[in-house]
């Protein structure tokens, strides 16, 4: 009898199994999730440990018995999958149980990365699962912080940053990059970001390695302390240590031998790994990056949601493909609205514009009379046309802005000057 796997309940899983049934594929489904909790999303629990968001409010689709009832799953929850064995396409658990399946999709996301300096902190803390939210909510609920160090100015860690700048924390945001939002931000958006920061009384430490670190201990053996040790020579003392240094894609559970990796899993368009039946989608495997035309992990929750369809329809038989996507970041925090919309690294001729009451502001850079990349600094009501005008730019479309998006742009308080400045020139 025909039966499928999904390996892994995040976005992209939970994506892949409704897509199977949405198909009207009957085939049984048997879905491994490490946790018996519901699918989450990870930008979500900096909001929990906020106190800003209930603990429900984490799981976007609802509980497992009605997923599981809605889409005729098999949920087998706490179960850690040790090996998919590609060629005979089989599924084995810690558990030592291996069952064959017709299709399996690869759906294992990623996990926070602790660099070697840190791995035998017993202090510290990441944010990435619900684990990490509850184990930093409980924290910060017993204990009154009045100093702490995040490593990683991300996404995540400006988030992390802001909540415990709201509860009166001196905080201190260090980083290996130059600048904040390194991966995302222009060097003059960063500016910008870093002088309203230092002006809220945030430090930065950026541009420096992290040598070591070493906790002190009470007579209890409870940490109290931390010193971290940057490669200048200085040390940043804390009582409050939390990583958000990035991410690793979960790969392990394949043999590289069997089905091609680079830093994640390589998928085609319709995410199909190189191995016939073995599918893949999210955080584990690299897509196509529609600038660069090259395979590339880009975590984005709206990306494993389309890679996660994707993969569900040609399971379930029916044609489907995606042609990839584009980095594109979007954050609030500390009253501030940052969207970085393509790859920072590509040069060309930049176009900045800046709102007469300097509510706003937005830099392009244009390549060859075509925009490849926007940061956009406190109007978010512009991003949603600026990245359907990048995106079809990319993929070769008609682009001049239609007069319901120029509309919407001058409502939003751009200037026609600036707008036509945008339009693709040939």
């Amino acid at each position: 009898m025909e039966r499928f796997a999904i390996i892994g309940f995040g976005c992209a899983g939970y994506h892949g199994l409704r897509a199977i049934r949405e198909a009207g594929c009957s085939t049984p489904v048997d879905v491994y999730s490490e946790t018996a909790m519901p699918p989450y999303n990870p930008m979500l629990t900096t909001y929990y440990s906020a106190g800003r968001l209930p603990y429900q409010g984490l799981f976007p689709f609802g509980a497992l018995p009605e997923i599981a009832r809605d889409y005729q799953a098999d949920l087998l929850t706490g179960t850690r999958v040790t090996k998919v064995d590609a060629r005979r396409r089989t599924v084995t658990t810690a558990g030592g149980e291996t069952r064959e399946y017709q299709k399996i999709l690869v759906a294992t996301g990623a996990s926070a990365f602790v660099p070697g300096s840190f791995s035998g902190l017993r202090g510290a803390f990441c944010m990435r699962t619900v684990e990490d939210a509850v184990k930093l909510h409980d924290a910060l609920e017993n204990r009154n912080y009045r100093n702490a160090v995040i490593v990683g100015a991300s996404m995540v860690g400006i988030k992390v940053a802001e909540l415990l700048h709201n509860r009166g924390c001196q905080v201190t945001l260090a980083d290996m990059a130059p600048h904040i939002f390194a991966l995302a931000a222009y060097p003059e958006v960063s500016e910008m970001i870093e002088t309203r920061l230092r002006e809220m009384g945030i430090t930065m430490a950026f541009g420096q390695a992290i040598t070591g670190a070493e906790e002190t201990v009470d007579e209890n053996g409870e940490v109290r302390e931390t010193t971290v040790r940057l490669a200048d020579g200085r040390e940043l003392k804390t009582e409050l240590l939390v990583l958000n240094i990035g991410t690793r894609a979960a790969t392990g559970i394949l043999d590289p031998e069997e089905v091609a990796t680079d830093r994640g899993i390589l998928v085609d368009q319709r995410m199909e790994t190189s191995a016939p039946g073995i599918y893949a989608a999210g955080d584990c495997c690299q897509g196509r990056d529609l600038q660069s035309g090259k395979q590339q992990i880009i975590g984005l929750w709206a990306n494993a949601a389309t890679q996660g369809r994707v993969a569900g329809r040609n399971m379930a038989g029916l044609p489907g493909e995606t042609d990839g996507n584009i980095l594109h970041n979007i954050t609030h925090f500390l009253d501030m609205d940052f969207i970085g919309l393509g790859d920072n690294r590509l040069t060309g001729e930049v176009r900045c514009y800046q709102s007469p009451d300097k509510g706003f502001y937005i830099q392009a850079v244009i390549r060859d009379g075509k925009a490849v990349g926007f940061n956009i600094l406190d109007n978010y009501g512009v991003s949603g046309i600026l990245k359907a005008h990048l995106m079809k730019l990319l993929r070769g479309q008609p682009c001049p802005f239609s007069p319901e998006q120029r509309g919407q742009l001058i409502r939003y308080g751009l200037e026609e000057a600036f707008i036509e400045a945008l339009e693709a020139r040939t």
